[in-house]
């Protein structure tokens, strides 16, 4: 497995595991049906793991543009390889969006509420204010991004428990920063499902909310971004 199939199945997994959740909890006749908010949460982080546990000895798990991005402007990874990672963390996106789909078909069809299956795919806030909705997300992935910078240090690791430190903290976020606007804190988790949506027949399905779909892309980058420079004074 070469470094673009690691993103790219690793990535998968986390939706696969994240979207399977949210299925779970969120769409009509389902055995977790109304399980609520930490049995996502938990899910997601249980994505996060599996995909870092997969990815992790073969392109090092970024499996998240904003990641990639702080690597490389933490001088800690090559701007040329930049391209291929984020193109195969958005594909793996898709692929598992599609797998969830796939596992749950005959839910979404017997689900009549087409915000409940847009929120199996994409993020969406509660209280809709694209300023502060971008500032959630800058603040989320933020705290991701310089955590797993200092991860990435060479002292630092748990050996075939590599995959748990990140793990915890993506628990950590979606439990305490989550409410606002879902935590997307990852570019491609949110944008890949989302055009899956669009372009899957998904019966009495709504649009799905391009309106708002900058903000999940724009803050996890700006978020990263901002770790990284941090990252550098600190470790200067």
């Amino acid at each position: 497995m070469n470094e673009f199939f690691a993103e790219f199945f690793g990535t998968a997994m986390i939706i696969v595991f994240g979207g399977g959740v949210v299925s779970n909890v969120l769409l009509s006749k389902t055995k977790g049906n109304n399980s609520g908010w930490i049995v996502i949460t938990f899910g997601w982080a249980v994505g996060v793991f599996t995909g870092v546990l997969i990815a992790a000895p073969v392109s090092g798990a970024h499996l998240n543009p904003a990641v990639t991005l702080a690597l490389a402007i933490a001088h800690k990874f090559s701007w040329a390889e930049v391209p291929l990672y984020v193109a195969a963390q958005l594909l793996g996106a898709m692929f598992g969006a599609f797998l969830t789909w796939l596992a749950y078909k005959k839910h979404f069809d017997a689900t009549a509420d087409a915000d409940l299956k847009l929120a199996v795919f994409c993020t969406s806030p509660n209280i809709r204010s694209y300023w502060y909705n971008f500032i959630t997300e800058v603040i989320g992935t933020y705290v991701l991004t310089l955590a797993v910078l200092y991860m990435a240090e060479p002292e630092v690791g748990l050996g075939s428990l590599n995959a748990l430190p990140v793990a915890i903290v993506v628990l950590g976020l979606g439990l305490s920063l989550g409410g606002p606007t879902g935590y997307a804190i990852n570019p491609a988790r949110d944008l890949g499902p989302r055009v899956m949506h669009m372009l899957l027949p998904i019966p009495g399905k709504r649009d799905c909310d391009w309106k708002y779909s900058w903000v999940p892309v724009a803050g996890p980058l700006a978020g990263a971004a901002i770790a990284a420079v941090m990252f550098i004074y600190f470790t200067a």
